[in-house]
């Protein structure tokens, strides 16, 4: 037992001294950049280097004074407003160049920016937007964000609402058009000391997650995170200077801010930008745009797999990949056929302050937790058991978190810093973000954060994500909060319960949404109904939200709780042989939730979900 014990600790010892001695100058790197703020760091840069290329976009290159000027445009608006730092501005635009110079600009101020996704619509806009008390919305340019805030005009109140890519002229009563406050303003700068009272603990931007209440919730970034989440392509795969980042992540996204926007400005390099994610311009863009660097979601490279393949696949520039999701089975695909010398992966969340990172490229591991790294992490990352309904650790006989063994499914968290429960960033937290906290985990007193997702341990304690925990799960690079999804489809006056839960799908990163739902007394599920419902999830939900199959169940099952126990229906899924309740796809064609069967199963799983 006790050489078990023995040969458990060197196991990896290895990769344990290689990561230790990559990490001290790294680490003393991160030290020195955590002293300024990121428009501080822009700011240099802009005298420093101000004919460098920043952005390329549209087969355009913006250098850094060209993006400073419409930065400085921006502060001069804003301060025309009567804004000062502290306050809120919120943006829906998306990845161009207009969403670079508003944040920077805002940023000039001490504005504290609330990125809103803008694949949201209805009432999910409304809350983020009022949320975070924006004292203004800037929305971007495409008639599709127009639409959106047209439609949810009258429940903004007397919020303001600039329009991007646009003339007055064209808008109609109520907005008013961004662009011509632009060609007035003067691109003149601004001191830093307009912002001197902006410390590194305070709000930088607001980030939305899926949150557990229905609602997106706005997470606090601060600007030392913001600043150190952005060094991990530094970090782990020396993104510097002479590096041109290709940034298709949407930027209202952690990683698309980070490992984008913010890695870009800490190394002073270059971004190449595309409105979005298109795998068929993917490698044309970036033989074009000399990339060097990319960010990545793990669906992004599986759409990249799925393409044809063509004698071009490994003619690029790029040198490295960074990002997180790319599982096993197609790992070593991505790096033959499409020639990456390196792929680093790290796992994190928006709202925790520790992360994962993978300093070896052990095809599918997100990192490593061996005991002696544990003995040199601050953050003393640990896997624990958990129960599967609840996604709640489990406690032993005397009320404390069981580690897991190798091998074994646990529960990520990692301790929060004694120093910063106290401060009012973290008093600030809303009531859903303190649930994450876990107390008494080891020893009485100490405060731990569950990250909500499962992990396995190896031999050689390299991390492989397990699955997605609690109320929400991921499809199409989307975090789906499945009491957002259950909410909007209940407002159905012919359903009296719903259950959202996510599924695996072939070919597919991620899980898909399905729904069982219950039906109200006397009520029944024909095709009016079922047109009803497609049409109801396409003006309530987020294309990412709608669930692809639907389930039609006498009743619900409850947990003792009586919360609605989701388990055993996940794991039958749309499964034909086992399901007996009427299964129904979300049919584009005829614009309903038709019966599934075996032919239109296989037809529907060829089809673009």
């Amino acid at each position: 037992m006790e050489d078990d014990r023995v040969e458990a600790l060197f196991a990896g010892v290895e990769y344990d001294i290689m990561e230790l001695r990559m990490r001290e100058p790294l680490m003393q790197r991160l030290m020195h950049e955590m002293k300024t703020h990121l428009v501080d760091k822009f700011e240099e840069l802009v005298a420093k280097q101000p004919k460098k290329p920043f952005l390329i976009y549209d087969d355009m290159i913006y250098t850094y004074k060209a993006v400073d000027d419409m930065a400085c445009r921006v502060a001069n608006i804003a301060r025309s407003w009567g804004l000062k730092a502290g306050d809120c501005v919120a943006i829906m635009i998306q990845n161009e160049p207009s969403f670079v110079y508003t944040f920077l600009g805002l940023q000039k101020l001490g504005i504290v920016v609330a990125l809103v996704n803008h694949n949201l619509t209805a009432h999910s806009l409304v809350h983020s937007i009022s949320a975070v008390d924006s004292k203004a919305l800037i929305v971007g340019s495409g008639i599709e964000l127009l639409d959106a805030v047209i439609d949810v005009l009258p429940n903004l109140g007397k919020l303001p609402v600039y329009v991007q890519g646009v003339s007055q002229q064209n808008l109609p009563v109520g907005l008013t058009s961004f662009d011509d406050l632009m060609r007035d303003a003067f691109p003149l700068a601004f001191s830093p000391s307009v912002r001197s009272g902006v410390t590194l603990t305070d709000t930088c931007c607001f980030i939305f997650t899926s949150g557990t209440t229905g609602n997106p919730k706005p997470v606090y970034i601060t600007h030392s995170k913001c600043l150190r989440n952005s060094f991990f392509p530094a970090f782990l795969i020396n993104h510097n200077r002479d590096d041109v980042m290709y940034g298709v992540l949407p930027f209202y996204h952690s990683s698309g801010l980070f490992l984008g926007i913010g890695a870009t400005l800490l190394a002073g390099s270059c971004l190449a930008l595309r409105i979005k994610f298109s795998a068929r311009h993917f490698w044309t863009d970036c033989r074009k745009y000399k990339v060097t660097t990319f960010a990545y979601i793990g669906e992004l490279l599986r759409y990249l797999v799925l393409q044809p393949k063509s004698e071009l696949d490994g003619v690029h520039n790029i040198r490295a990949a960074i990002g997180g999701g790319l599982r096993i089975d197609i790992w070593n695909e991505v790096k033959e056929r499409f020639k990456i010398p390196r792929i680093a992966e790290f796992y994190g969340a928006t709202e925790a302050y520790s992360a994962l990172n993978s300093f070896t490229e052990k095809p599918g591991a997100v990192g490593r937790l061996s005991p002696l790294l544990r003995k040199f992490d601050p953050d003393k990352k640990m896997l624990v058991r958990y129960d599967v309904e609840t996604a709640a650790p489990i406690r032993n006989e005397k009320g404390r978190c069981i580690p897991v063994k190798v091998g074994e499914p646990g529960l990520l968290i990692s301790k929060v810093p004694d120093d910063l429960l106290n401060k009012k960033l973290y008093k600030a937290h809303s009531k859903e973000t303190e649930k994450k906290f876990i107390w008494d985990v080891f020893v009485p007193g100490d405060v731990y954060m569950n990250y909500g997702d499962s992990f396995v341990l190896d031999k050689e304690y390299f991390v492989y994500f397990h699955d997605r925990l609690g109320d929400t799960f991921r499809w199409k690079g989307e975090n789906v909060s499945t009491k957002e999804a259950g909410d909007k489809i209940g407002l159905l006056p012919f359903i009296e319960d719903v259950s959202v839960y996510g599924i695996p799908m072939p070919g597919h990163d991620g899980k898909a949404g399905m729904a069982a739902i219950s039906l109200s007394p006397n009520a029944r599920l024909d095709n009016k109904e079922l047109q009803e419902m497609y049409a109801h999830v396409f003006k309530e939900l987020p294309s990412y939200a709608r669930p692809l199959f639907i389930r039609h169940i006498p009743m619900q099952i409850l947990t003792g709780t009586f919360k609605n126990k989701k388990g055993d229906l996940a794991k039958e899924g749309y499964d034909l042989d086992i399901v007996k309740d009427p299964l129904y796809f979300l049919d584009h064609e005829n614009k309903a939730y038709s019966p599934l069967t075996k032919v239109k199963l296989v037809k529907f799983m060829k089809s673009k979900l």
